[in-house]
């Protein structure tokens, strides 16, 4: 079960596993992505429909891939009201907190004429992956489409593969509508990630692409960069909880296996000063254990990416939860606000007792797509800015340009960049009348 630490070298033992984790040996699997990839640039649909009917349902062709406006309407009224209220409750909330990354254009205007500023507009086109199988996933799709929605793109196309029977799932296709995805393909796999790339008889070219996957979903994603934009190459899930006495057990322990059920490679870490605690929680981790039925998954995630450190000091609990950057940050602390400000890297940060981590998945506003495996060092959450672009702005007038002329010319000849002082150059000599 969950184990606690509190020596230095097993901690560091830890966190050696904790970097390694997810850093499976991707080769076969790359090499059959590249594969597919490469096989729907070049056949388009054919190719498509063949790994469709080959790991999906045979039962989705050109007549049937494209999922109608009616028939997202449909699946919405479907669902039992209380589903309808909290999926409606959600996207509103979501639409609202990112209403407010809008930026906006600007221009920096000086006497002198010259005129700095950055205009700021929506990509044309975003594909939004969202996965299938035995699951169904409605919040990635809010939290995915309705960003690009604010944003302003003009086309948002989501793939999401179909069950055997060529349907898709009722709750994935009700957010669809409620987020207002403006088509809907019945794909997925690395070959709905190829058709977003380069474009099909069927299926349309976009710009980005976002969403989580399966690991050939990932690696068809990596393989594809560059021809279009992506999201992040996603890691496992994981949360760290910074806790004092002041902490409920039961509450840290639940919050710790709401992350360790995702998947075997899983990570739920706790940090405290009080040795009791951490003790009381382990006990939590597993009684509730017991009445959670994924086992296997959490047995294994406990074991190997699961722990309560013991550390010194609460300052000393905030720089090893900065070095490990998690993906999930609660302070499950007395003075929650005043720990936050020593926090410098985080993907999403929970304050207080009582803002447990799945209020993020699902209602709160903020993205739920987060930066995993330490990098909320330098990635952030998935927001609107994922779907502008910004142009800088430039304009001077002669009366702008001459002042720093001479200064150009010399920065483009120590570059022996002579064209470039060249350019300038002729500017300033019409205007002393050579």
């Amino acid at each position: 079960m969950i184990k606690i630490i509190d020596n230095q070298e097993d901690k560091n033992k830890f966190l050696k596993a904790l970097e390694v984790r997810g850093n499976m040996d991707t080769g076969k699997y790359a090499l059959a992505a590249k594969q597919i990839v490469e096989d729907v640039r070049t056949n388009g649909d054919a190719a498509l429909f063949k790994y469709t009917a080959m790991w999906d349902s045979e039962l989705v062709n050109k007549e049937t891939i494209k999922v109608t406006k009616e028939e997202m309407k449909a699946a919405f009224y479907k669902l039992d009201e209380e589903l309808q209220e909290a999926i409606m409750l959600a996207g509103g909330r979501i639409q609202q907190f990112h209403q407010k990354q809008k930026q906006n254009t600007w221009m920096d205007v000086k006497e002198n004429g010259e005129i700095l500023g950055q205009r700021v507009t929506p990509l044309d086109t975003a594909g939004v992956y969202v996965p299938g199988g035995k699951a169904a996933y409605p919040s990635s799709v809010l939290m995915n489409v309705i960003p690009a929605k604010v944003a302003g793109v003009k086309r948002i196309v989501m793939v999401t593969p179909a069950s055997k029977d060529g349907t898709v799932q009722t709750e994935v296709l009700a957010a669809a509508y409620v987020a207002g995805a403006d088509e809907v393909y019945k794909i997925g796999g690395a070959q709905a990630v190829a058709a977003l790339a380069f474009g099909t008889e069927t299926i349309p070219k976009v710009d980005k692409i976002v969403g989580p996957g399966n690991i050939y979903v990932t690696l068809a994603k990596r393989e594809v960069f560059g021809y279009v934009n992506i999201d992040s190459i996603a890691g496992p899930s994981e949360i760290l909880v910074i806790a004092d006495q002041s902490a409920n057990p039961t509450f840290v322990a639940a919050d710790l296996l709401s992350q360790a059920e995702h998947d075997e490679l899983a990570s739920a870490v706790m940090i405290t000063t009080d040795k009791a605690l951490a003790g009381k929680v382990q006990e939590e981790v597993a009684r509730l254990y017991e009445l959670l039925p994924r086992k296997e998954i959490l047995k294994e995630s406990l074991e190997n990416y699961c722990a309560i450190i013991i550390e010194e000091s609460t300052d000393a609990a905030c720089m090893l939860s900065n070095q490990i950057a998690p993906e999930h940050l609660e302070l499950a602390v007395s003075a929650p606000f005043e720990v936050l400000t020593k926090i410098t890297h985080a993907g999403a940060i929970f304050l207080g007792h009582y803002t447990p981590e799945p209020v993020g998945d699902y209602m709160a506003g903020p993205n739920h797509v987060l930066p995993t495996n330490g990098t909320a060092r330098f990635f952030s959450p998935l927001g609107v800015d994922d779907f502008v672009k910004k142009s800088s702005i430039l304009s001077f007038t002669k009366e702008a340009l001459m002042p720093l002329g001479n200064k150009i010319v010399k920065f483009a000849e120590s570059e022996r960049l002579y064209a470039h002082a060249l350019s300038v150059q002729v500017r300033l000599d019409e205007e002393m009348g050579k």
